[in-house]
């Protein structure tokens, strides 16, 4: 039989105003004391990109560990470039017994967009996935001079 524990709610401690140690000092030692939450399996944030130019073509990598291939999109709108990616994720904890003491689940969307300096050729783009970077390979597409028109 378990036992009910009831909280009651503490008096407030009268304080004196200290003008060396100001509240915000105070909740910031009070916060720096309490233990650290280390949970290195924690979810998908924020995607890591980088992208490195070539005279002729764009490239991209982004990191995104763990997911699941049909749950990237990736979309090119002339110099704007959107990858989006649906993260899935589940921890459980259980003792030798087989009893759970901890379920954690994640599922979000994470995404990025940013633009180059030049249109991309949408049509000769091509992305691989493979161990947890997904990489774009975007070519320039050729840049038609501009025309000087004549004023009549």
């Amino acid at each position: 039989m378990s036992s009910l524990r009831i909280f009651e709610p503490r008096m407030l401690e009268p304080r004196i105003f200290d003008p060396l140690i100001s509240d915000t000092f105070d909740a910031m030692f009070r916060r720096f004391m309490t233990p650290l939450r280390m949970d290195f399996q924690a979810p998908v944030e924020d995607m890591r990109v980088d992208v490195t130019e070539a005279p002729d073509a764009y490239k991209v990598c982004a990191d995104l560990p763990g997911v699941n291939k049909d749950d990237i999109n990736v979309s090119i709108d002339g110099n704007l470039i959107t990858i989006e990616a649906e993260v899935k994720r589940s921890k459980e904890t259980t003792d030798k017994s087989g009893k759970v003491l901890r379920s954690e689940r994640y599922s979000g969307l994470v995404s990025r967009a940013f633009t180059l300096t030049q249109d991309v050729d949408d049509t000769r783009a091509t992305a691989k996935y493979e161990d947890g970077v997904l990489t774009l390979e975007l070519p320039k597409k050729e840049s038609i001079p501009s025309k000087r028109l004549a004023i009549q």
